[in-house]
């Protein structure tokens, strides 16, 4: 049941530079969309209409209510399109780096996007730095089990939860959700 992964595609000129060039310039397609994706959200959260009513519709749906936006249809957009984003970072998973899916192969992997983006303080490039960090761990346990160090592979792969734990235990009251975030909104 294994299929091809999707092929890396180095940028000219670039992915020849020493150290990060391999690591930065000859990553699979989907990698470099992610990016775009971040930047992309980073402008539209904060320098469109759009965007300034999502955040709204967060911080007081109430307020946004009563200047007519609609409150229900711009969650639901949301929703549909977080979980747009999530489903393909799953295909990407699954197709793009191993090739087959196998049941429960994100093994937790939802909960350290939380704790990303709740490290990041509800902030796409924010929670970019936190997945980076989150998933530094991951590696690192990966390569740690694969050269038997000698420490338990039962603790080795408890260490990227280890590390989120820690991490998060740093910004308790720093990181700020939107006030409206998880509780229903009853139009009144």
């Amino acid at each position: 049941n294994s299929g091809s992964i999707l092929a890396s595609l180095p940028i000219p000129l670039l992915w020849r530079i020493p150290v990060i060039g391999p690591i930065l310039f000859n990553q699979s397609p989907v990698i470099y969309i992610m990016f775009l994706l971040i930047l992309f959200t980073h402008f539209f959260y904060n320098y469109t209409k759009w965007g300034l009513r999502i955040r709204a519709v967060g911080e007081n749906p109430k307020a946004a209510d009563t200047l007519g936006i609609d409150v229900f249809r711009l969650r639901y957009i949301s929703v549909l399109a977080s979980g747009a984003i999530a489903g393909f970072a799953g295909a990407y998973m699954s197709i793009g780096q191993i090739g087959f899916f196998q049941e429960s192969m994100s093994a937790g992997k939802g909960f350290l996007g939380l704790a990303a983006m709740i490290f990041g303080n509800w902030n796409p490039g924010g929670a970019f730095l936190g997945s980076l960090i989150f998933g530094f761990f991951d590696s690192w346990q990966n390569k740690l089990s694969i050269l038997q160090v000698g420490i338990p592979s039962e603790f080795l792969a408890m260490a990227p939860y280890i590390a989120t734990m820690v991490v998060l235990a740093g910004f308790v009251g720093r990181s700020r959700m939107p006030a409206a975030d998880g509780t229903p909104y009853k139009k009144e």
